[in-house]
């Protein structure tokens, strides 16, 4: 008689599967080529996988056999994504596995080295997100400039700004366009995650999206996933506003608007880094120009093509998140650990996985660190980068 693994954690195949995109436990059970009543057993905690189905249960989900036996994230902090009626189940399931394995792959690079430090001010003062006007984010957004010492004028990455300031934010390919990012606070180390889409992705997008999340992770931490089910189209305004006033200040950017007009919006892009339909919604927001002409000037926007790409969404490249990938590879280059250990004892899930998540390139676990080319030997001290943000974790 067969014995099944102790230890099996039932959530921990419905993440995977929902990492692999398998969309039911039907079809996973085709996959393998059992019964589908196996693998509902598994996943409601009925029965477990013995360790000849486990290999094959891991393997066909690109994850060690540990990773069934290792709790996963519970945590109360909702997901925020811009839609859910028009999003596919599936779609969603796969971003919140995503958004879990983002969380885990942080949790254990912060074993090893120190993270930026979390400097978020409390925005809201102890009230609640349902009392802010829109004249309050407007403020708001100011605050959190002076706080963070970046100026009223345009901000040139939001990305950097956020991973200076203790965000952790990663990037994937989310295989739907319905979808831009979202943002959860990690219960493992308490620091807002932000994952953001690389679909069809121009660097005034990457901006507003990175903002978003931002606004998100500020205004509506303590929002439940009811109320955020509730009250989805409120909470979405809200953090597109905060966003459009952290990059577009209402003491300044009005100053450099002489016309309401589509020639004028696209040459303040050009300075701002701001689509020109964000910049219409703005100045509509702002009251600079009334709902009629901004509708308008939709329609003309519409009508240039310009819905799917606007001029100069080419050209700048999007900005990349920086920290775990230099905290990957601190870890490896100083010898802490190697890229099999990693892989053996801290990671459960597939080498590609990680190096998606992080931004390293394909492959990378693969290579043998001894072939990389290294600088000869000087006495000069070491000059200190600026983008060496993440020292190792003092003992």
């Amino acid at each position: 008689m067969r014995v099944g693994t102790p230890g099996f954690i039932p959530g921990r195949l419905s993440e995977a599967r929902d990492a692999r995109r398998i969309p039911t436990m039907s079809a996973l059970a085709r996959q393998l080529g059992i019964n589908p009543s196996t693998v509902s057993r598994w996943e409601d905690g009925a029965a477990a996988p013995d360790n000849e189905a486990l290999q094959r249960l891991s393997a066909e989900l690109g994850v060690r056999p540990e990773y069934f036996l290792r709790d996963p994230l519970a945590t109360k902090e909702p997901v925020f994504f811009r839609s859910l009626a028009s999003t596919l189940t599936r779609d969603l399931n796969y971003q919140r596995a995503q958004m879990r394995w983002l969380q885990e792959i942080s949790s254990t690079l912060e074993n090893y080295v120190d993270l930026p430090v979390l400097d978020l001010p409390d925005v809201l003062g102890g009230g609640s997100w349902r009392q802010l006007r829109d004249s309050d984010l407007d403020a708001i957004a100011l605050d959190l400039r002076r706080h963070w010492r970046i100026g009223e004028g345009p901000c040139t990455d939001v990305v950097s700004i956020l991973e200076r300031v203790g965000f952790v934010v990663a990037t994937i390919e989310m295989g739907t366009a319905k979808l831009d990012g979202l943002c959860s606070w990690s219960p493992i180390d308490g620091r807002p995650h932000v994952l953001l889409a690389t679909d069809k992705m121009s660097f005034p997008r990457r901006q507003m999206d990175a903002a978003h999340e931002m606004a998100h992770a500020l205004l509506h931490r303590g929002v439940s996933d009811e109320e955020f089910q509730a009250d989805l189209k409120a909470i979405e305004a809200q953090a597109f506003r905060l966003a459009s006033a952290f990059l577009l200040p209402a003491t300044t950017y009005p100053l450099e608007v002489k016309s309401a007009s589509l020639a004028q919006l696209l040459l303040l892009k050009e300075r701002w880094r701001v689509s020109v339909k964000a910049q219409i919604r703005r100045l509509a927001d702002l009251g600079l120009v009334s709902p009629e002409y901004a509708t308008q000037m939709y329609k003309l926007h519409s009508a240039k093509g310009w819905t799917k790409e606007e001029p100069l969404d080419k050209q700048w490249e999007p900005s990349k998140p920086r920290v775990l990938r230099e905290a990957l590879q601190l870890i490896v280059d100083e010898g802490v650990r190697t890229k099999a250990d990693l892989l053996a004892v801290e990671f459960t899930i597939a080498p590609d996985d990680i190096t998606n998540l992080v931004g390293l390139p394909t492959g990378w676990f693969d290579r043998d660190p001894a072939e990389v080319v290294r600088l000869k030997p000087t006495s000069r001290p070491p000059m200190i980068q600026a983008g060496d943000v993440v020292p190792f974790r003092r003992k």
